[in-house]
């Protein structure tokens, strides 16, 4: 079962051995962190930054688990006037079996129940189509194209968050 939680201290280790492992597969598609961030000094001062932004209410950081095995994140960056900007990655080991599509439903659902936000958006780069199927599967339309970190990207928004078949 797929499970999301918020990002708390006590995920750095796994967090971290998650990030290493997919390193490689994530460079295919997205920007490379860089190496001081796989380091583990590195990583504990970025895990900390991440989880004050969390507190003050700046960012909503979750972690994507199956079986209590972290497979994934999605995050909402950035919130502000009812909007953030969704981000989500999931490891190669889960890729192809919808946990991205499922844990950005489940981000959705909660950022229009428990963070009050209305709209979405979401960048990705052209050389990542799966990407691409997640989001117009979860209803993003697709707006402009973009850079992202200096790559062809396209960006997406949600314009009406829905709670899900329980809101009115």
């Amino acid at each position: 079962m797929l499970t999301l939680e918020p990002l708390r201290a006590d995920h750095a280790d796994a967090l971290l051995a998650f990030e290493r492992e997919n390193r490689a597969y994530f460079a295919r598609t997205v920007p490379d962190r860089g190496d001081v961030y796989f380091t583990a000094p590195g990583f504990a001062e970025r895990h900390r930054a991440l989880l004050a932004e969390q507190h003050a209410r700046v960012c909503r950081f979750h972690v994507v688990l199956e079986e209590g095995n972290l497979i994934g994140r999605v995050n909402l960056m950035d919130l502000a006037d009812g909007s953030a900007e969704l981000g989500y990655r999931v490891g190669e080991q889960a890729a192809g079996r919808g946990v991205a599509t499922a844990a950005v439903a489940q981000v959705c659902r909660l950022a229009a129940t428990d963070y009050g936000l209305t709209s979405l958006t979401a960048v990705t780069t052209l050389d990542n189509p799966a990407s691409m199927r997640v989001l117009a599967r979860s209803g993003f339309t697709r707006v402009e194209e973009t850079t992202v970190g200096g790559r062809p990207g396209v960006r997406y928004v949600l314009r009406h968050l829905d709670a899900g078949p329980d809101s009115p």
